[in-house]
């Protein structure tokens, strides 16, 4: 069991990265390490060097947990990847474990089910309010088609479909990132036996498909780190998390790097950019639990900060 005994990080150097390294488990992902994800975890490491000794004494097994969080796009999985390599350089080991293999549903049959949540409650919102005829009802199920129902420009035509709109972002931010979208409890479980010094622990793995299911039993001997890389790695429904650091983006950076990316040169639908919108209150709401909180540049923010950059968006 390897225990840092003291503050180890101002004597750290960041060590030259190869070109492939170990990555988290979520099975096709690839990550692409570049400058700014290097920048980025070697601002993280040293902060967690002098953080970790306190918490390895406090384990009976010398474990701890780091997550790493933030929105679309901001480089988790690539910094918690580099944070994983810094460790096992030390002699210290550390795994991977990606949270996106831990939805109930897998990519496709989510975004159906968010999709459904929305509507639903739009549709109850409209006939709650007063306001449903059967005439706009006919008018939804064509921009449902057409899927530009949650598009906000719309209500300029149709002031009623704002209605909709609000009911429906409200439904859908109830089901984003609660344990009915997310099997917090299998999560928990298996921080709980990490913590408690399992050394073999059968992971999830889910593919894009429905028959993509299946569990991997992962040998944890000699692992004194276990970092999940998620959106949700910093909400209150996970339990165990030692050192949950905020990899953040503000809104116009977090669409910016989507249209980059995006191979067909567009940008998001009306519905995905409410869902990243309504992602990125949660990470704001749970922000101040994070131990660490890393600016898109790679600079570490105070919690006032943070606060008066999101703010100023």
């Amino acid at each position: 069991m390897n225990v840092l005994t003291g503050d180890m990080s101002a004597s750290w150097v960041a060590p030259a990265v190869p070109e492939h390294i170990a990555q988290g488990d979520m099975p096709g992902d690839r990550i692409h390490i570049g400058q700014q994800h290097i920048q980025k975890a070697s601002v993280i490491f040293p902060r967690l060097l002098k953080l970790l000794p306190d918490l390895q004494r406090a384990n009976a097994h010398g474990r701890a947990v780091i997550s790493v969080c933030g929105g679309s796009g901001v480089g988790k999985s690539e910094t918690a990847s580099l944070l994983s390599y810094y460790f096992g350089q030390m002699g210290m080991g550390s795994y991977t474990l990606s949270g996106d293999n831990y939805p109930h549903r897998i990519p496709k049959a989510n975004d159906a089910e968010r999709l459904r949540v929305f509507r639903v409650g739009g549709m109850k919102g409209l006939v709650a309010n007063g306001v449903y005829t059967m005439e706009r009802g006919e008018t939804i199920r064509l921009l449902q088609q057409e899927a530009r129902d949650a598009d906000p420009a719309l209500t300029q035509e149709h002031p009623w479909l704002a209605v909709y709109q609000r009911e429906g972002r409200t439904s859908l931010a109830g089901y984003l990132g609660t344990s009915a979208e997310q099997d917090f409890a299998e999560l928990n479980s298996i921080v709980a036996q990490f913590k408690n010094g399992a050394n073999r622990i059968s992971l999830k793995r889910m593919g894009r498909e429905e028959t993509a299911l299946w569990y991997e039993p992962v040998d944890f001997t000699g692992i004194q780190v276990l970092m999940i890389e998620w959106t949700h790695g910093n909400s209150d429904h996970l339990h165990g998390v030692d050192l949950p650091v905020l990899l953040n983006s503000t809104p116009s950076e977090t669409l910016a790097y989507r249209t980059a990316r995006n191979r067909d040169g567009g940008t998001d639908s009306p519905f995905t950019t409410m869902v990243l919108a309504l992602e990125q209150k949660l990470l704001e709401m749970q922000a101040e639990k994070a131990k660490l909180i890393i600016a898109k540049t790679g600079e570490v923010l105070t919690y006032r900060e943070y606060r008066r950059l999101m703010a100023e968006e």
